[in-house]
C-alpha cells in the first residue's frame, strides 16, 4: 500500500477526522491519505523508544535513562507508570515520579507516552498495589479450570474496574495539571498487553456467571454484518446452532475455544472501554492498547488469549470504541507481516514495542514508509553498538524527511524467505529485490543467513524518487506497460533540511550501467533517481 508520507494533510473525505481534538491536545486524525498524530496542531512522527520495565521506578533512573535518548536521535519516550508506585495506599496518590519524568522529559526536549501498568500487564497483575493483591475477596482473581486461581485480577469483577478506573483517571487528572496543553505528554497506553494465561476462559464465579448472559447484540449484528472480521472457528460454532439471533453464550455458540476466547475478548474490551473514559473525561488525549500477534497454528490457551489478537480486532474495535489505536508489538515473525494485519479498515499503524536487534533501523525505515504514527524499541536505555548505531542512523534519516512535504511513500522489507518485492509507486512498478539476488555479489551458502534488507521509497517529483535504506537492487518499468524507464542520473547523496544534497553521480558500475539502483548493505543509504522513458 503507497501512502503519503509528509506533514500537509488533507483531511476532506476522513471518516474519522473528528477525532481531532478541537481543544487542542494531541489527537489522531486519518487525513486524506495517512494517519498522523497532531502534536501543537502539526504531524508528529514519534521516533521513540520504551524504556525497560524497571527502568522508571526511580527518578534517578529517569534521569540516567533520558540523558542517553536525545542522543540516538528521539523525540519520544514511552515510560511505564506502575499502579503500585502511585496509589501505594488506597486513595492516596503519589506523583512525583510523573512529575519528575515529565520535568525530564522538557529538559531534553523529549514528549512523554504513560503505559499504564494498572490491573493488567503481559496478561498478570504484578503491578497492582498490594492493598488490591491481599484483598482477594473484594478483588478476586481469574480461575483456571478446577478452581485454580491464578496471579491475574477478574475482568469480571466491578471492584477491580473501579479501583483501576479511579487510579487512571488520577493519573491523567494529574497530567493535565502538569502538562495542560498536550506538548509533552501526547498519548497514553491503557494497560499492558492485556490477555488471559494457559486457558481461553475465566473459569471464576464472576465469569461463569456472565457466560449465562445473553450474547451481546451487537456483537452478533457485527458477526451477521461481516462475518469475514471474524475466526472460522467462532463462525463454524455458531452455525452448528443455526446462526441465532439471540441467546445466551451456550445457545447461540457449540463449544469451542474461539467461542471462549471471543468471550474473554468481549469483556477485556469493555472492561479497557471504561478505563479509556474514565481518563478522557479528565484529560482526553489520544489512547492505545498494545497487543502482541499471536504465533500461528496455536488455539486459544496456546498463547496469551482474549487480547487484541489481529482475529479478534474487529471485536475490540467494537467492544473498545473509546481506543484511538490498538498497536502491534512484533517481537517474533516477519514485522511486515505484523504490522500488516494491524493496518485494518481505520487503524492506525503504530508499534509501540519491537526487539532492540541488528534489523531495528531496517523496520524503522520500513514503519515509517507504511505511515506509522511512532516506532518504539523496547529496552532502549540497553540500547549498544550496533543496534544503537543502525536506529540513530535510521532515525536521522526520518528526521530529514519531516521537511519533505506530502509526497507518496512506501516501505519495502527483502530477506532470505521473500527476497523480492513488487509494488506500484508514482506511476511506476517497482521491483525490489534482496542484494543478494545480484549475481555479482557473493551469494551466501544454503545455510547462512541473509541480513534483513529494506528502507524506504518516496516519490518527490513526475518520474524522480528517493530511494532510502540498505542492501536493495531496486528496477523501475512505466505502470502501464508502454516503453521503458531509463536512469536519467542516478545520484548518491544525504538529506539536510528537507533537501537531497547530491555527493557522487552513479551512472556506471553503481548501476550495473543502468540496470537498477543499488544501495549497499554495509549502511543506510540516500539515492536519487531520475527517470526517462524510452
Amino acid at each position: 500500500m503507497v501512502l503519503v508520507l509528509g506533514l500537509a494533510l488533507g483531511l476532506a473525505g476522513s471518516a474519522r477526522a473528528e477525532k481531532k481534538n478541537d481543544a487542542g491536545l494531541p489527537s489522531i486524525v486519518l487525513g486524506a491519505h495517512r494517519p498522523a498524530l497532531l502534536v501543537d496542531g502539526k504531524p508528529f512522527r514519534m521516533r521513540a523508544g520504551q524504556l525497560g520495565n524497571s527502568s522508571a521506578s526511580t527518578l534517578a533512573e529517569v534521569k540516567e535513562s533520558f540523558s542517553h535518548l536525545v542522543a540516538l536521535g528521539l523525540n519520544t519516550v514511552l515510560v511505564p507508570v506502575t499502579w503500585e508506585l502511585i496509589e501505594p495506599q488506597e486513595g492516596k496518590f503519589a506523583f512525583d515520579l510523573v512529575a519528575g519524568m515529565i520535568a525530564e522529559a522538557r529538559k531534553h526536549d523529549l514528549r512523554v507516552v504513560p503505559l499504564w501498568f494498572g490491573a493488567y500487564k503481559n496478561s498478570m497483575s504484578s503491578y497492582a498495589p498490594a492493598w488490591v493483591k491481599r484483598d482477594v475477596a473484594r478483588f478476586p482473581r481469574a480461575e483456571l479450570i478446577g478452581d485454580k486461581p491464578i496471579e491475574s485480577l477478574s475482568a469480571f469483577s466491578r471492584a477491580v474496574l473501579d479501583a483501576d478506573r479511579k487510579a487512571f483517571a488520577a493519573l491523567m487528572r494529574e497530567v493535565k495539571r502538569l502538562d495542560p496543553n498536550g506538548h509533552t505528554v501526547i498519548l497514553v497506553q491503557v494497560e499492558n498487553n492485556m490477555a488471559g494465561v494457559n486457558e481461553p476462559k475465566d473459569s471464576g464465579a464472576l465469569a461463569s456467571a456472565a457466560w449465562k448472559d445473553e450474547v451481546p447484540a451487537a456483537l452478533l449484528a457485527e458477526l451477521l454484518r461481516v462475518p469475514g472480521d471474524f475466526h472460522p472457528g467462532v463462525l463454524a460454532a455458531w452455525g452448528k446452532k443455526g446462526k441465532p439471533a439471540s441467546g445466551s453464550w451456550s445457545k447461540v455458540f457449540a463449544p469451542s475455544p474461539w467461542v471462549a476466547e471471543l468471550f474473554t475478548a468481549w469483556h477485556y474490551a469493555r472492561f479497557v472501554d471504561e478505563v479509556v473514559k474514565a481518563g478522557k473525561a479528565e484529560h482526553p488525549l489520544p489512547m492505545f492498547v498494545n497487543a502482541t500477534p499471536n504465533r500461528p497454528g496455536k488455539f486459544p490457551g496456546q498463547y496469551p488469549s482474549g487480547g487484541p489478537v489481529p482475529h479478534l480486532l474487529a471485536t475490540w474495535r467494537l467492544g473498545a470504541p473509546s481506543l484511538d489505536v490498538i498497536a502491534p508489538e512484533v517481537y517474533f515473525g516477519k514485522f511486515d507481516e505484523g504490522c500488516g494485519k494491524y493496518k485494518w479498515r481505520q487503524n492506525p499503524l503504530l508499534v509501540p514495542g519491537i526487539s532492540l536487534d541488528a534489523a531495528v533501523g531496517v523496520h524503522a525505515l520500513y514503519a515509517f514508509g507504511q505511515g506509522a504514527l511512532g516506532f518504539s524499541p523496547f529496552a532502549i536505555e540497553k540500547a549498544g553498538d550496533p543496534e544503537a548505531a543502525g536506529l540513530k542512523a535510521a532515525y536521522a534519516l526520518v528526521a530529514s524527511l519531516d521537511a519533505f512535504g506530502e509526497v507518496p511513500a512506501v516501505g519495502v522489507l527483502v530477506d532470505k524467505d521473500i527476497p523480492t518485492q513488487r509494488l506500484t509507486l508514482g506511476g511506476q512498478l517497482l521491483e525490489v529485490n534482496h542484494e543478494f539476488t545480484f549475481p555479482v555479489i557473493r551469494k551466501p551458502g544454503p545455510n547462512d543467513p541473509w541480513p534483513i534488507s529494506g528502507g524506504l521509497i518516496l516519490a518527490t517529483g513526475p518520474e524522480e524518487f528517493l530511494v532510502i535504506g540498505r542492501g536493495l537492487l531496486v528496477t523501475f518499468a512505466p505502470e502501464t506497460g508502454k516503453g521503458q524507464s531509463g536512469f536519467l542520473s542516478v545520484d548518491e547523496g544525504q538529506l539536510s533540511k528537507g533537501k537531497f544534497v547530491p555527493l557522487r553521480r552513479l551512472n556506471g558500475d553503481e548501476t550495473d550501467q543502468g540496470r537498477h539502483v543499488r544501495l549497499p548493505g554495509d549502511g543506510f543509504g540516500v539515492q536519487k533517481v531520475v527517470l526517462y522513458r524510452y
